[in-house]
């Protein structure tokens, strides 16, 4: 496993010198890493992860299906093993802050025999489950949450789950559509999913979660808008190769704009479902130069960054990072469509509005985004708010403004290992 970094608390930005010069190898895409993990512990022979994402979130999600009775085989960070085992309770889920955890496990418990309790960070407990929880309910899984509709809570496996056809409205999370269609080619009658209401958020998670179940032998039908039917079948074993993940390629980007530099992030994939591919479009309009080629995905800038107006609701993990670039933007900005981000790690616009203006922008909360007017930017402490993207918008900041420190870098370790040893490694390698 990689080595963590020892950083202090609070940690100083690095401040770039020069234009960043660097290639950057990343580690595997968490999103994969996830739904690989669960699809492999419903299939009926073992199956390997090539290149796993080591962190948190994923930890966690290794360990939620250990406690279960999968065999989980990390030993080898390059290549995890996973016997799957009749899944049983009772076992106890700790699922962190992580949303894949909370969303994808409760699905698959549901299929186990025995009692399965899942609870998590404090600020985890204010994440809406309702939906899924009800979801549930309505296809005859039994859960006590006492009325909460947020964790803790407890499912209690029978052993099988009807399924049949299913009315929900995702439009606060995708997570919610990929977490039912994972698991539910083993229900008994399968799964017909309707959504109903404002459109689906980050919907390219979606079209990742049915090819990878189609990879695993399920039958997914999405030829109708808004609809998913999964037929009942057994899930085969395969070698999953686990991409780089892409969005965590932001920040790493980012730097080549803000300082007139060169970056590649090696490795990036020619065809992926990843929504941090929309990168290389979001980076071009904010005036980098973006190159595919067999060593990866390279950015060039030229210190100046332009200000956009970009709908974010298919890539908004991307919002801290963009919004980063915009503060350092030569003219004002607007991102919309991702009013859902007020749930996830934290309050995520409410957080990039009230660390923006701390620092000397002019921001306003919208009803669904941000409206950014850059400023002269001075030196401070950037809260966190334990959010990793948080934490990396921080970092691109300070790669230009004097004085910028985080309270909590050791947040980003939901993705990335040791985020702070990669950045400072990135700017020795030239700047």
């Amino acid at each position: 496993m990689t080595e963590q970094t020892s950083v202090p608390t609070p940690w100083q930005t690095p401040r770039a010198t020069g234009p960043v010069l660097s290639t950057v190898s990343l580690p595997g895409s968490k999103s994969m890493t996830a739904r690989a993990l669960v699809l492999s512990a419903a299939a009926v022979k073992h199956s390997s992860l090539a290149e796993p994402l080591i962190a948190r979130d994923t930890t966690l999600m290794a360990g939620a299906l250990r406690a279960m009775g999968v065999g989980v085989n990390t030993a080898e960070d390059n290549l995890w093993v996973i016997r799957p085992q009749p899944l049983h309770g009772p076992a106890d889920i700790d699922c962190g802050l992580a949303g894949t955890v909370m969303r994808f496990v409760p699905p698959l418990a549901a299929l186990a025999t025995g009692a399965v309790r899942f609870d998590g960070d404090a600020y985890a407990r204010e994440r809406p489950m309702g939906p899924l929880l009800k979801a549930l309910s309505a296809i005859g899984v039994q859960i006590s949450d006492e009325g909460r509709g947020a964790l803790p809570f407890v499912i209690h496996g029978t052993g099988s789950v009807r399924g049949g056809e299913l009315t929900v409205d995702a439009s606060k999370t995708s997570q919610l559509i990929s977490g039912l269609l994972l698991s539910a080619a083993d229900f008994d009658r399968g799964l017909v999913l309707r959504h109903i209401g404002p459109p689906v958020p980050s919907a390219p998670h979606i079209q990742m979660t049915i090819a990878m179940i189609r990879a695993a032998g399920g039958a997914v039908d999405d030829s109708r808008p808004n609809v998913w039917e999964v037929e009942p079948g057994q899930l085969t074993g395969r070698a999953w190769e686990i991409e780089p993940d892409l969005s965590n390629a932001a920040p790493f980007l980012a730097a080549a704009l803000v300082t007139g530099g060169e970056v590649t992030i090696a490795g990036w994939p020619h065809n992926t479902t990843q929504p941090g591919d929309a990168l290389r479009g979001l980076l071009t309009e904010m005036g980098g130069e973006c190159v595919l080629d067999d060593r990866g995905l390279t950015v060039k800038g030229t210190g100046r960054v332009k200000g956009i107006d970009a709908d974010l609701s298919d890539v908004s993990e991307l919002t801290p990072a963009v919004a980063a670039l915009c503060a350092l933007a030569d003219s004002p900005s607007t991102l919309r469509g991702v009013a859902h981000i007020r749930g996830h790690e934290t309050n995520r616009l409410e957080a990039l509005a009230t660390e923006l203006n701390r620092l000397g922008c002019k921001v306003e909360e919208t009803d669904d985004g941000l409206r950014i007017a850059p400023r002269r930017l001075t030196g401070a402490v950037f809260e966190t708010y334990a959010d990793h993207r948080m934490a990396q918008a921080g970092a691109i900041l300070g790669l230009v403004v004097d004085g910028i420190s985080l309270d909590d870098v050791a947040c980003t370790t939901k993705t990335l290992s040791d985020f702070p040893g990669m950045w400072t490694r990135m700017l020795e390698d030239g700047s």
